[in-house]
C-alpha cells in the first residue's frame, strides 16, 4: 500500500463530512464558474472585436446622433474601404413585452459589407434590399419565437412610438460566436420616412473597415480630424475600444463580480483547510504511532498533503462537471435565446475549466500545510498520549 492510498483512505474514513467538504467545494466551483463565464461573455465582444474594423460615434455621448452625410465623407478618407452607418430604434413584440431582443436600422448592402461575418443567403439578402419594411433576424430570435422568412411581424415602437410592421426578408447566422443572433436588422429608409423631418437623415454610430488593421488607429485619427471644425464633432476608436466603451457603464459591476469570484475560492480554501485540520486532530494518536515505528516527519506530511490535494481535485472535478450541465445544457442556451444582446455567447471556456480545476487543487495543497507541518513537528511520546 503506498503513501498516497493511505492518504486517500484517511480521507474516506469520516464520509458524512468528506460528503460535506465535496458539497462545499462544488458550490464554490460552480460558482466561481458562473460567475468568471458571465465576466467572459461580457467582455468577449470587446476581446474578439475585428482588428480591421473602428467605431465612429458623437463626441459628446453615444446617445447622441451623426449627421449621415458623414458617412459619405468618411468613404473618402484614405485607407477606408467600406462604410455602414446603425441607429437603434428600440421596439417590442406587443405579446411579449418583457422579452428584450435588439432592434437596429441599417443599409443592407453597406451592413452586410462592413460586418462579414453575419451570414445571410444571397436570395434573402436580395429579398431584403428591395422590401422597405424588410429586415432580417437571426436564427436564435427566430427559432424562439417561431419567425420564418415570408412572416409579417408588428412590433411596438419605444424610442420612435407606434405599431411597425416588417416583413421577415432572410434569417442570418453567424460565423462568430460573438455575435448576437437575437436582433432584428431593417431598412434606415423605413426609419427615417417615418420620423419628423427635424429627425431625419441621422444615425446613431458609423463603423468602417480599413484595409490595413495596423493603421486602424492612425485612420480614426483622420476621421475625427476632418471633422474636428464642424458643429458636430466626432471620436473614432477601434472597434474593440468601442465595445469597451460601451462595458463602461457596467465595468464597477464586473469589478464587483471578479472580487465575489476570488471570495468564493477563499471560501473553499477555508472549507478544505476546515476539514483538514479536524481530521489531523483526530488522528493525531494514529501519526504517533507511525512515527514509533519508523516513519518520518516527510510523510506524516505526505500523508497530509495527500490529502488535501485529494479532496481538492475530487472537489474540482465535480464542479466541472455541475458547471458543465448547468451552463453549456441549461443556463447558457436560456440566456443565449433570452438575453442575446448582453449575453451573446454564454458557455464554458476550456481556459477557465482548466483555471477553476487547478485553481481547486492547489487550495486543497495549500490548505493542507499548515496541518501537516503542525503534524510533522509532533513529538512522539506527546503525539502518543494525546486521544482524539
Amino acid at each position: 500500500m503506498g503513501l498516497g492510498t493511505i492518504a486517500v483512505r484517511n480521507v474516506l474514513r469520516n464520509k458524512l463530512r468528506t460528503f460535506l467538504t465535496l458539497l462545499g467545494v462544488t458550490i464554490s466551483v460552480v460558482t466561481f464558474i458562473l460567475l468568471r463565464t458571465m465576466i467572459w461573455s461580457w467582455t468577449a465582444s470587446s476581446e474578439q472585436a475585428a482588428q480591421d474594423r473602428i467605431g465612429t460615434r458623437h463626441k459628446v455621448s453615444f446617445i447622441m446622433q451623426l449627421p449621415r452625410r458623414y458617412v459619405e465623407e468618411m468613404r473618402q478618407i484614405p485607407g477606408i474601404k467600406q462604410v455602414a452607418h446603425a441607429s437603434w430604434f428600440g421596439a417590442k413584440d406587443p405579446n411579449h413585452e418583457d422579452d428584450f431582443f435588439g432592434t437596429m436600422a441599417v443599409e443592407p448592402k453597406d451592413f452586410l459589407a462592413v460586418y462579414n461575418e453575419i451570414k445571410v443567403p444571397a436570395d434573402q439578402v436580395q429579398a431584403w434590399e428591395q422590401d422597405r419594411q424588410g429586415c432580417i433576424v437571426g436564427d436564435v430570435l427566430a427559432k424562439k419565437r417561431g419567425w420564418k422568412v415570408g412572416d409579417k411581424i408588428v412590433l411596438a415602437g419605444t424610442i420612435y412610438p407606434g405599431n411597425w410592421e416588417f416583413h421577415i426578408s432572410g434569417i442570418y447566422t453567424a460565423d462568430s460566436p460573438t455575435v448576437d443572433r437575437s436582433t432584428l436588422w431593417f431598412q434606415y429608409k423605413y426609419l427615417d420616412e417615418s420620423r419628423p423631418q427635424r429627425l431625419q437623415d441621422q444615425v446613431g454610430w458609423i463603423m468602417a473597415r480599413v484595409d490595413d488593421p495596423g493603421r486602424a488607429a492612425e485612420i480614426a485619427k483622420a476621421v475625427d480630424k476632418k471633422f474636428e471644425d464642424r458643429d458636430i464633432q466626432t471620436i473614432s476608436m477601434s472597434e474593440r475600444a468601442l465595445q469597451a466603451s460601451f462595458l463602461g457603464m457596467v465595468s464597477a459591476i464586473l469589478k464587483a463580480v471578479g472580487v465575489v469570484s476570488v471570495v468564493m475560492m477563499a471560501i473553499m480554501g477555508l472549507i478544505l483547510a476546515n476539514t483538514i485540520a479536524m481530521g489531523v486532530r483526530e488522528r493525531t494518536h494514529e501519526y504517533g504511532v507511525l512515527r514509533a515505528i519508523g516513519f518520518l516527519p516527510r510523510h506524516i506530511m505526505i500523508f497530509i498533503l495527500g490529502e488535501g490535494l485529494f479532496l481538492g481535485c475530487l472537489g474540482g472535478a465535480i464542479g466541472l462537471v455541475a458547471s458543465y450541465v448547468l451552463v453549456q445544457k441549461a443556463l447558457g442556451p436560456a440566456l443565449e435565446e433570452n438575453m442575446g444582446a448582453f449575453f451573446a455567447f454564454f458557455r464554458v471556456t476550456p481556459e477557465l475549466a482548466l483555471l477553476s480545476f487547478v485553481c481547486a487543487a492547489l487550495l486543497g495543497l495549500l490548505a493542507a500545510i499548515v496541518p501537516a507541518r503542525t503534524a510533522a513537528k509532533l513529538e512522539v511520546i506527546s503525539a502518543l498520549r494525546r486521544v482524539g
